[in-house]
């Protein structure tokens, strides 16, 4: 870890444009050497990590929105390679936060922050020194093994759906209601709104759009719809 002082090499991994341009020029101007990768020259995880290493960074400013990616799977690696990753996100999840943390950030830092704050972890980090105290990092980190402990209980009920039922909540999601999902599948709405109460029994809700929610919680991907399109059984 670099001396109080001492001039660090830094890489800004952010698809925002003007952001990432504000960045480079703050951290310039007080004496750092900075890189900027091209977040949209780099199709995979992989090769966004490999241009972030590529000028062996100290430190790492990472955003956790990269367009088609999500920035969180960069954290383990850049760490693992000895970079310390300060996360600076628009993101407000605590449990996010959290996540990036066990992942091994040093910091996450809010994007509705000043920039100052930003120079000033960096700073911390040149100097040794914790960006985040204990309290925060404890906070953050139970928020994130709360939602976990809750995200392994949905995903545990979503595994119970039959193919069927998984369909039909796909469908839900989509926006679809009761009446043309059952015109969709040639059956009647009863037989749909009997799956749609074996689907809220089964994630233990009470409303579809609790069930939706929930799906959407876990970033449940659905059964393809094109049973129902087809006009397949959707009783079976």
């Amino acid at each position: 870890m670099p001396r109080a002082g001492d001039l660090m090499r830094l890489v800004v991994v952010e698809d925002h444009v003007l952001f990432a341009e504000s960045l480079e020029t703050a951290l310039t101007l007080e004496g750092h050497h900075v890189d900027r990768v091209e977040v949209a020259a780099h199709a995979t995880t992989t090769g966004l990590v490999a241009a972030a290493l590529r000028s062996r960074p100290q430190v790492a400013l990472l955003d956790l929105d990269l367009g088609a990616q999500t920035g969180l799977r960069l954290v383990a690696p850049l760490t693992q390679a000895g970079v310390a990753v300060v996360v600076v996100t628009g993101e407000v999840d605590e449990a996010r936060w959290g996540e990036c943390l066990r992942s091994g950030a040093r910091a996450v830092l809010s994007k509705t922050g000043s920039l100052n704050s930003i120079l000033a972890a960096i700073r911390r980090i040149g100097e040794g020194r914790a960006v985040m105290t204990h309290d925060e990092r404890r906070r953050l980190l139970e928020a994130f093994h709360v939602e976990s402990s809750s995200s392994r209980l949905v995903r545990g009920n979503l595994d119970k759906l039959t193919r069927r039922e998984q369909v039909v909540l796909g469908h839900l999601m989509d926006g679809r209601p009761v009446r043309e999902i059952a015109r969709a599948a040639f059956v009647s709405e009863a037989t749909v709104r009997t799956q749609v109460k074996s689907i809220l029994a089964k994630l233990q809700v009470t409303s579809q759009l609790a069930a939706v929610g929930a799906a959407h919680s876990v970033r449940w991907h659905p059964t393809t719809g094109s049973d129902l399109e087809h006009g397949s059984n959707v009783a079976q």
